[in-house]
């Protein structure tokens, strides 16, 4: 329900306010106002989905609004609002990371839709990570590079490939669950390209209605449609000269999928209503949590689309194969919350590290934010203990999936993956390293089990949430027979 979504309007204007706030309070929203960009900040925090802010007004203007947006609250899509003739200005916003913009005078349904996609654009926002890094922005070596936390060797991997292939016009194709960051992945390959200094513009193809899904990417003319009383570019021709992520493009619909094919191969696209080609130079960046191979098979994504996208496959790992990293993860994310609650932690005791290191977070690391958030809101003390975490990451750290092994999300798509070189020279696979990994985690958790239950296996296959045979293969292949209690031993 629109209800849930609460939405903030700055504009010096008393009258559009009011006409704003009505039109959105119609729609079931929760309505906020501001007269200026200064009291805009000033009642800004994380409760807030939207933001919809004039871009020429007293004290500080949109564009400041948005400057400080998309610093601290990198999540909230911002709305600019532009008089005629300042039109220019409103397409520089959204080339500085602006999600849309409307001109004055507006339609009700004009301002219902664009709303609308900002609403759900905050939603897929807030499975990703909004932030991994020191309130600086600086990541030392020893911990990460381009803006990316991790020390494993899946991450390494990862930091690699980035540098590869950052500089090059190559399409990439990103994949990996919900909250495991893949955007940030698409601006590190942005800003360690020669295109750094070039808009980076992203759209959510989940959040685009199919009727508007061309509209967005390629823009339209005066009178295309009902609703359309100017001209306004797509996102293909905001990204000119820059880099274009598409996130989630499985979800693109068929119908628009040749369009898009034909847009990637020969760089040029006409406007809806338009009849003039335009060129463009953009590098092109997609992501996904879905399994495209398998869309291709059943018919629901184009195999020649899904080759185009697939030059670079870089597959980003889920938190639970990648648990060394989660104490960095951690005291990153306490630094940034520590900043923005203005909240004193210090830190996070050993116990309560533990704990979060073992837990397996199906959410990924936007639920180690979320859960950290929440903790430090609510901790009594100056250090994170145990006790300050909630009860559900206490009683059970972790499960083991029934197949044993990552599954097609999690080993990548689209054939074998870049190597690394090892200390030994040996060239390892990206889907290794995660095979690797996901046994030594697996073998253990299910070590932790046996020994939580006494060696008891029905116990231990409880806790873990798999059948007594399967945990019973598990422990002859990773050599855990003898954690059996006596009487378990010959079952």
């Amino acid at each position: 329900m629109a209800s849930s979504s609460r939405i903030l309007v700055a504009d010096d204007e008393p009258n559009l306010r009011r006409v704003l706030s009505a039109i959105l309070t119609r729609e079931g929203y929760e309505v906020w106002q501001a007269s200026d960009g200064a009291e805009a900040l000033e009642r800004l925090d994380t409760t807030v989905d939207v933001i919809i802010t004039d871009l020429k007004m007293p004290r500080f203007d949109g564009m400041r609004v948005l400057q400080t947006v998309s610093k601290e609250y990198p999540e909230v899509p911002v709305i600019m609002i532009t008089a005629f003739g300042s039109v220019d200005n409103a397409v520089a916003a959204v080339k500085a990371g602006a999600f849309d913009y409307i001109e004055k005078p507006f339609e009700q349904e004009q301002i219902r839709q664009i709303v609308e996609k900002a609403i759900k654009q905050a939603t897929a926002n807030r499975s990703e990570p909004s932030l991994t890094l020191t309130p600086n922005g600086d990541i030392s070596p020893s911990t990460g590079r381009h803006g990316l936390i991790g020390r494993s060797d899946v991450m390494q991997s990862i930091f690699g490939i980035i540098e590869k292939v950052a500089n090059t016009p190559s399409t990439v194709l990103v994949t990996g669950e919900s909250g495991t960051g893949k955007e940030l992945v698409a601006k590190a390959l942005h800003e360690n390209s020669d295109r750094s200094d070039e808009p980076f513009i992203k759209i959510n193809c989940a959040a685009i209605p199919k009727n508007l899904m061309e509209s967005e990417l390629f823009g339209y003319e005066k009178g295309a449609f009902t609703g359309a009383t100017g001209s306004k570019p797509g996102r293909f021709e905001l990204a000119d000269k820059g880099t274009l992520f598409l996130d989630e493009i499985g979800e693109i619909p068929v119908e628009m999928q040749v369009k898009l094919l034909r847009a990637i191969q020969e760089s040029e696209f006409e406007r809806v209503g338009g009849i003039k080609t335009l060129k463009v130079d953009v590098r092109l960046i997609a992501a996904t949590n879905r399994d495209l191979e398998k869309a291709v098979a059943s018919g629901e994504f184009r195999e020649d689309l899904f080759y185009r996208l697939n030059v670079v496959p870089l597959m980003i790992p889920p938190l639970r194969l990648r648990q060394g990293d989660t104490p960095l993860l951690v005291d990153h994310i306490i630094e940034k919350f520590r900043h923005r609650l203005n909240i004193e932690i210090e830190g996070i005791d050993d116990d309560a590290m533990e704990v979060l290191s073992a837990h397996s977070w199906p959410g990924n690391i936007r639920e180690l934010e979320n859960i950290l958030e929440r903790t430090i809101l609510f901790c009594s003390d100056t250090r994170i203990r145990r006790a300050d975490l909630p009860d559900e990451l206490c009683v059970a750290t972790s499960s083991v999936t029934e197949a044993g092994q990552p599954s097609g999300s999690e080993t990548g798509v689209g054939g074998s993956l870049p190597t690394k070189a090892t200390a030994n020279g040996e060239a390892v696979s990206l889907k290794d390293a995660v095979r690797a990994e996901t046994s030594r985690v697996e073998k253990e958790l299910i070590a932790h089990a046996l020994g939580e239950t006494a060696g008891n296996v029905t116990q231990a296959a409880k806790l873990l949430k798999i059948s007594r045979k399967s945990l019973q293969m598990k422990m002859k292949d990773f050599g855990l027979r003898d954690r059996v209690r006596d009487d378990e031993s010959g079952n």
